[in-house]
């Protein structure tokens, strides 16, 4: 089944702009075959994602705009992030090592590990002057089977 259009959305490069990107995420995201966790969990990785563009892509005092697209159907739900900032590979920085993270106190560097554990893929490529990030969860399927009463309660 090919996706459908779901939204799409434009913004600048502003941080201004983030809770735009939240609530245009969960708007679009409720017309889409995937859980409530499932469905906050894409939106704080489109979150930190475009945050990143916000905060990495542009040089201080340069505006570009981002765009932020979804398309779904029944099996997976697919974000579009472009930007025309400075080219960045996502899927070329490595693995964090929590431990040693937080041992240092550190409160940053985990937004690109955080995108990977929540999305089931991310691909980045750099076409025509932009940044093409896509991000992609598959829809789970619901849990099937009887549900079963808890002992001293009464099914049904």
């Amino acid at each position: 089944m090919d996706e459908l259009p779901v939204g799409e959305l434009t913004i600048t490069n502003d941080s201004g702009n983030l809770a735009r990107v939240r609530q245009f995420m969960s708007d679009v995201l409720q017309k889409t075959a995937l859980g409530v966790r499932e469905r906050n969990l894409v939106v704080l990785a489109v979150d930190e994602a475009v945050a990143n563009v916000v905060e990495h892509a542009y040089e201080e005092g340069q505006v570009g705009e981002i765009g932020v697209s979804l398309l779904a159907d029944a099996t997976r739900v697919v974000v579009h992030i472009k930007d025309a900032g400075k080219p960045f590979d996502p899927r070329e920085v490595g693995a964090v090592d929590i431990r040693a993270h937080v041992a240092a106190r550190r409160k940053d560097g985990l937004g690109i590990f955080m995108i990977k554990k929540i999305m089931d893929e991310v691909e980045y490529r750099f076409l025509e002057n932009r940044n093409r990030l896509e991000l992609v969860k598959f829809v789970k399927p619901p849990a099937t089977g009887t549900p079963v009463a808890a002992p001293g309660s009464h099914a049904g």
